[in-house]
């Protein structure tokens, strides 16, 4: 039986195409009906988006965002793929602190889209990974943070190290703080 393959260059092509009729569409709606405009803006600008969930689903009807991506990927494997390993836990404000090494190696504890990398009081550096199900993970007291904004990352890769022996865990979904013994 032979199998087809199928072009880089009509996949690319037919993405365009498919972004751009959808944008258009949705141009026109929002311009002709109220209604829509209304429900578009309030789903759109006022919740918040799971950028994670839509590239997992994105990824899995279209394959990669990135055209020709296979001549740009490295074919070395990553060698982290750790676990979260930690001696004591407390709860610390909105989420806990957990004893580990010092200058810790910290993995990645869910697959997700980073969407914050900075400081936040009362925490320190801290980065922030939303995850394919919609719960935000800070990770807190993080130096020299491997990743970049809106990097997908997934889980046990390397994160950061720690500045010391603590790690700071904060886990949130549509702003409500978590029961951290679920995560960890």
């Amino acid at each position: 039986m032979k199998t087809h393959k199928i072009n880089p260059l009509f996949l690319f092509f037919s993405k365009l195409l498919l972004v751009i009729i959808i944008s258009l569409s949705i141009l026109i709606m929002c311009k002709k009906d109220n209604k829509f405009k209304n429900i578009f803006h309030k789903y759109v600008y006022e919740q918040n988006i799971s950028f994670a969930t839509i590239n997992k689903y994105y990824t899995k009807l279209f394959g990669s965002q990135i055209p020709f991506k296979n001549f740009f990927e490295s074919k070395t494997q990553t060698v982290f793929n750790e676990k979260l390993e930690y001696s004591q836990s407390n709860i610390f404000k909105d989420g806990v602190v957990l004893n580990v090494t010092k200058n810790y190696m910290v993995p990645i504890l869910k697959n997700g889209v980073v969407t914050f990398i900075g400081e936040k009081e009362g925490y320190g550096q801290t980065v922030i990974i939303e995850g394919e199900d919609g719960v935000d993970i800070w990770y807190s007291n993080i130096e020299n943070v491997s990743v970049k904004m809106y990097d997908y990352v997934e889980s046990k890769n390397y994160l950061g190290s720690t500045i010391d022996d603590k790690l700071y865990l904060v886990f949130k979904k549509d702003g409500n703080v978590l029961d951290y013994k679920k995560y960890i």
